[in-house]
């Protein structure tokens, strides 16, 4: 089995101070998470995040703030790794890269239509709201994201 997804954990504010959440296309209920997406080979990780927040929500008119060095690793749930081997994919989780990002643009650049949608709603929340409604696999690695990122947000001289 393969190991550990390196991935860009995305998380935009805007001038309010609120994050973007996304709620998951393929999920019936409405669980909101941050967007995020695999870092390719010879990405950095705030390339990874600048593509990967284009292709899943039109954005690109960001500004970098801050671009994690280290990772938080969650694993999946059994459930999802047999879903995965069905579907021809290997996994044990992902190591999450996370990225703070300004948005600098307005509401209407956020279009989920995508060539290839993953969310099927947006919304501006707290910070704090991303840990509540995540899934409960990602909440260790959301948590510390949140720790790590929620002061230098608050801090940011808009």
């Amino acid at each position: 089995m393969a190991g550990y997804r390196r991935c860009a954990g995305i998380i935009v504010f805007n001038k309010d101070k609120k994050v973007l959440l996304c709620a998951r296309k393929d999920q019936s209920s409405r669980r909101w998470q941050f967007p995020q997406g695999g870092i390719n080979e010879g990405e950095s990780v705030a390339q990874a995040a600048l593509r990967e927040l284009k292709e899943e929500t039109s954005i690109s008119s960001v500004k970098v703030i801050y671009s994690q060095d280290g990772y938080f690793r969650y694993s999946f749930p059994e459930a999802i790794k047999q879903k995965l081997r069905k579907d021809g994919t290997e996994g044990l989780g992902q190591d999450m890269y996370w990225n703070l990002l300004y948005f600098e643009g307005d509401d209407s650049e956020i279009n989920l239509a995508t060539e290839e949608p993953e969310f099927k709603a947006w919304k501006w929340a707290d910070i704090d709201e991303a840990v509540e409604d995540i899934v409960f696999f990602k909440k260790g690695a959301y948590k510390k994201a949140v720790r790590l990122l929620k002061p230098i947000l608050e801090n940011y001289k808009i």
